[in-house]
Parts: structure tokens; C-alpha cells; sequence
């Protein structure tokens, strides 16, 4: 055990985490000259045409360092704030972290909030400064950055280049030198956290665990404790760049199971795999569960694959366990999902993916975040509303409370006017101002989440020319005077547009929307009116026209009154057909709400 290191690598987005890990495997030898190629873990296609990683990967490497032979676990971890649960559960794997920043780019918001996950699990950190070979690096001024932040000395900080594999010896050998060996005892009875799951169409469920006590051999009878369900070990073994099988596996070490467990729901990551004869008593404390932060629905494009749907998300689900989902039915959609995220990319990356894999379209309707509603009745007991059209009528309704966040933006001290009218205009209030440096501002806001939820993300790059970063944690709920805004199409309210707007914004969301669905829907064969209401209240109003046959075309010359009947009677038919038609509305006018200010 005390040959083997478990470790994994954190940083903002873009800092270079994954192409040192390819180095990392290059110079261990792990790969071969043949396999290696760039992002080498990231093996979702989505992942690798993004240039983003989305799930944390695990591998196993070997290494020789002064004459022993040392095992190392590396775990690859995404960047983006979205998918910061995947970072938590790779950390709880580990006893170290290489903490990677950008020499041109500095420390940046992801920064902070993944070394405080860390931290807070008692991790050994290894500062690594990357990119040393950039013109634009700044490696001085960078490592005052980082000894600030970490109090560390500035010979512990290694200078690397992920790209020509400059310091990659010296970040290995800080690995076996700095980072504790992993604590256990393989004689006490078995003890695994499970800490990622996927699934295979062959082969079943394939578990990814930690060894903290015990051993864990092939064809043991094993169980897991949050189910209490026991199978049979039938394969083990360790993850490198393919499955290595091996017939035991001990404490300390990360591995892989395949039992043949095939329903989704078996399976909950953070659970605590033991042996099913001598069971250990004391479960290993898992992750808190994930708390997310924008609700959207998810509807199949045709009702009949509902069932389908259900299925793809529940494998969908053992790979990314940040993923929580509800059954609902919407009166214009028909059955689906009501689906939590952790932000606006996790909806899209969620939506890309069941697509890609599972060959599922869905429509996904306006995201949302969840209030808590008072009614005059009992002003004392609230509940939850997840979607908007389960709001109490405004004459019912005493108070709606709606989830604040602490937002930590650190920006160029040129954008901060900027970056502050956007904050404003989004409802925020500044709570904090902080020069870091001269040129390096961080700035602390609290606001709505349902207002960052829209496009705050792409608009603070915008104003920033891309150098904001931001982050933010929830600080709880306050009272907040929302209304319920809705899309009436031909006089009919579509539940699936609906949405819970501050009432100082409504009047110009109201007016934005209705404009925008003009564009996108199409023609018809009569006048569709697009309406925006307050309750019972029109406020804004947009009128597709209809497309007309010219019926006149027939009359030449004569009294008006001939081609004044004729299109009286053309009149009473779209009057008709107004009456019986209904509207199909197409799957960009949903996603088009979220846009309003393009």
C-alpha cells in the first residue's frame, strides 16, 4: 500500500488539465507511442469537439522512481462550474490534488472554488504552474498569485508545459514525495466507496470504486449497503487506458466491477460496496446529494417514446449522477420529464447527449428554477413550485420567494464597470469589491439564481471580452415580488412558455417573447393572435397574419361592391377556421425564449 498514490487534477477551464494528463500517461508509459493522441481521456465525441471535459476519468499508471516500483490513480477532472458534483466525487477518491494555473492566464474563479473542495477534504496540494512556454506567460507574477493564495513557498511550485512535456518529471516525483500513501487495512472486512458508474449494453452496469478497507476478489459474493441487494463479483480490476482485469484488488487501490447488474436504479454513487458474509458496520459517509440549480422540462417529440425516454434517462443518469428527474405532463406537450440541472451548459450537454447516444429528440421548454409559495390562507406553510403554472392565482397568493446565490466574478480592473451594469440590470447587489492585484479584480454580488439562469454566463464573457470568470454558491431564499407570465398563441395558454418574472421586467419580457414567436412560428391559413398576459391582463400583443389566396383576382373593373363581397366571404372562412385550428409550435420558438437579447 504504501507504493500506491491516488491524486487527481484540478483547475479553472482551459488551464490545461487533460493534455498534462497525456503527458503524465506519455511519460509513464501507460500509452504507447500508437495510441496517444491529444485529450486522450476525454472520449466522448461531445467532449472532444467542445474541447471541454465533462465526466472525471480514472486511470491507472505505473511508475518507476528510485528504484520501486510505484502505482499511481490519476483522475481527470472537468473544469466548468456545471459539473463541479463530478469534481467533489473524484476528490473524495483521493488523498492529493495537482492544482494546475495558467501562466498567461493566471488564477481564476474555478480555481478558488475547486482548491476549497479540496481543502475541505484534507487534501496534500501540489501547485503546478502550466503554459510556462507561452508568450504571454507571466510566471513571476503568477506564482505571487499562487503563494497567496496557498501560503506555500515558491520552490514548491513546479513550472510545466502540458504541450512540450517540460516539468512533467518533476510533477512525478512531487507525486510520490509529497502526497501521503493511502490509509486501510486490507485484513478488516471489506469497505468501497463507489465514486462513478456507467453503463454498457453488453456487459451491464460497470462500478467504479476505491478500496478504503479490506480486498475485494473476483467471484466474491459482495453487496451494497444503501439497497441492501448482493451479487456476484464476476469481474475485477484496475482501469488503465482499457479494463485490466485482475483477481484481486486491496485497500487503497481504484478498480472497476462488473457484476451484471442491468436495471439503472441498482446502482447509487457514494455507496459503500461490502462482503455479503462478513458485512462491515460502518457505511462510508457519500457525497451530499447533489443540489440542482435550474429545472427544465424534457419531452419525447412523439408521446409514444415516453417509456423509451424514461429508459435513456436512467442510463443516462448512472453516468452523470448530477442529473435528477421527475415524471410530468404538460397539457401542450403530453407526458415527460421535469429534469434539475446544475446550469444552463449540464441542460445542454444532458439534451446533446440523449440525442447522441440514445437517439432520442426531445423538446426541452423554458428553464426555471424552483420558489417557495405563501398563500393568504396560511401564510405561515410554503410550498415548492418547480413549474410555473403550479402558481397559486394572484388574488390566493400572499408571498413568492425565490433562491439567491453569492457570485464570486474576478475580472480585468478595465471591465468592471461593465461587469457591475450587468450584475445591476440582473438585480444584483454588490456586497464586496477586492483588488487582488492592480489589474485583477474580484467582485462579490448577490443575486437571483433565476436570473443568471437565462443568458448571464455568455453575456458576462461578452462585456469581459472573455476574461470574467465567475462561480457562485446558494445563499438561500428571499421574498421577491414575482408574477406569473404567460403565452397565450389563438387565445390558448401554452403551459410549456409560461414562466415567473420579476414584476419591474415583466411589461419587457412580455413584449421580447411575443415579438420573437412572431418570427418563429409559421404562417398559417388565419390570423393567429400571440398574446402576453398577467392573469387576466393583455400586455403585449403580436398578430401573425394570415396567408390569403387572392380572391379578387378574378374581377376586373366593376363596382367595389363585387370584390367587397368577395372577401367578406374569404373574411367569415378564416373566421371559421380560426375557431377550429390549432398551433404547432416549433422546437426553436421553446429554446428562442431563452435568447431574447440576441
Amino acid at each position: 500500500m504504501k507504493h500506491i498514490r491516488n491524486f487527481c487534477i484540478i483547475a479553472h477551464i482551459d488551464h490545461g488539465k487533460s493534455t498534462l494528463a497525456d503527458r503524465l500517461l506519455g511519460a509513464t508509459q501507460t500509452v504507447t507511442a500508437r495510441e496517444e493522441k491529444a485529450q486522450l481521456l476525454d472520449n466522448m465525441d461531445l467532449e472532444r469537439e467542445r474541447g471541454i471535459t465533462i465526466k472525471s476519468h480514472a486511470i491507472q499508471m505505473e511508475y518507476k522512481y528510485k528504484g520501486e516500483d510505484y502505482i499511481l490513480n490519476l483522475i481527470d477532472t472537468p473544469g466548468h462550474v456545471d459539473f463541479s458534483y463530478e469534481v467533489s466525487r473524484s476528490i473524495a477518491a483521493c488523498e492529493g490534488a495537482l492544482l494546475i494555473v495558467d501562466a498567461a492566464q493566471s488564477i481564476q474563479a474555478q480555481t478558488i472554488s475547486n482548491l476549497y473542495l479540496a481543502l475541505e477534504n484534507d487534501l496534500e496540494i501540489i501547485p503546478v504552474l502550466n503554459k510556462v512556454d507561452l508568450p504571454s506567460a507571466n510566471p513571476e507574477e503568477v506564482s505571487d498569485d499562487i503563494i497567496d493564495l496557498l501560503g506555500c513557498k515558491l520552490e514548491d511550485i513546479i513550472h510545466a508545459s502540458g504541450k512540450t512535456g517540460f516539468g512533467v518529471e518533476n510533477i512525478l516525483a512531487a507525486i510520490i514525495e509529497k502526497i501521503p500513501a493511502p490509509k486501510g487495512n486490507k485484513d478488516e472486512p471489506l469497505q468501497a466507496l463507489i465514486f462513478d458508474s456507467h453503463y454498457n449494453p453488453f456487459r451491464g452496469i460497470e462500478v467504479i470504486f476505491r478500496v478504503k478497507n479490506g480486498e475485494i476478489r473476483k467471484g466474491q459474493k459482495i453487496k451494497f449497503m444503501a439497497t441492501g441487494n448482493e451479487y456476484f463479483a464476476d469481474e475485477v480490476g484496475t482501469l488503465k487506458l482499457n479494463q485490466v482485469p485482475k483477481n484481486v484488488i486491496s485497500a487503497g487501490d481504484v478498480g472497476y466491477l462488473i457484476s451484471g447488474i442491468k436495471e439503472a436504479k441498482e446502482v447509487k454513487v457514494g455507496d459503500t460496496i461490502t462482503d455479503a458474509k462478513t458485512p462491515t458496520t460502518n457505511m462510508i459517509t457519500g457525497f451530499e446529494d447533489v443540489k440542482p440549480m435550474v429545472f427544465a422540462g424534457i419531452y419525447p417529440v412523439d408521446t409514444d417514446d415516453f417509456e423509451d425516454l424514461r429508459a435513456s434517462m436512467e442510463k443516462l443518469q448512472l453516468n452523470d449522477a448530477s442529473l435528477v428527474f421527475t415524471a410530468e405532463s404538460s397539457a401542450a406537450l403530453g407526458f415527460g420529464f421535469r429534469c434539475g440541472f446544475l446550469g444552463m451548459l449540464h441542460l445542454e450537454i444532458i439534451q446533446e447527449r440523449l440525442e447522441r447516444e440514445y437517439d432520442m429528440t426531445v423538446i426541452t421548454t423554458v428553464p426555471n428554477v424552483s420558489y417557495l409559495a405563501y398563500t393568504k390562507k396560511d401564510p405561515e406553510t410554503s410550498f415548492v413550485i418547480n413549474n410555473p403554472s403550479d402558481l397559486p392565482e394572484p388574488s390566493k397568493l400572499d408571498r413568492v420567494e425565490e433562491p439567491y446565490i453569492k457570485a464570486t466574478i474576478i475580472t480585468k480592473s478595465d471591465f468592471v464597470g461593465n461587469v457591475m451594469s450587468l450584475c445591476i440590470e440582473k438585480r444584483g447587489v454588490i456586497t464586496n469589491q477586492t483588488y487582488l492585484t492592480t489589474e485583477r479584480v474580484e467582485l462579490n454580488f448577490d443575486m437571483p439564481l433565476a436570473e443568471i439562469v437565462f443568458d448571464f454566463y455568455d453575456r458576462l464573457k461578452t462585456v469581459s471580452k472573455g476574461y470574467a470568470s465567475f462561480d457562485y454558491s446558494p445563499i438561500g431564499m428571499r421574498t421577491s415580488k414575482l408574477v406569473k407570465l404567460d403565452v397565450l398563441l389563438n387565445g390558448q395558454t401554452v403551459d410549456a412558455l409560461s414562466a415567473l418574472i420579476h414584476e419591474d421586467n415583466a411589461y419587457n419580457i412580455g413584449k421580447k417573447m411575443t415579438e420573437k414567436l412572431r418570427e418563429l412560428i409559421p404562417r398559417q391559413q388565419f390570423d393567429i393572435p400571440i398574446q402576453a398576459a398577467i392573469g387576466a391582463k393583455i400586455i403585449a400583443r403580436e398578430t401573425i397574419k394570415a396567408l390569403r389566396k387572392d380572391v379578387t383576382a378574378k374581377c376586373y373593373g366593376g363596382d367595389i361592391s363585387r370584390k367587397r363581397k368577395l372577401l367578406e366571404k374569404q373574411k367569415k372562412g378564416k373566421k371559421r377556421m380560426r375557431q377550429v385550428g390549432n398551433v404547432e409550435i416549433p422546437q426553436e420558438a421553446f429554446m428562442a425564449v431563452l435568447k431574447l437579447n440576441d
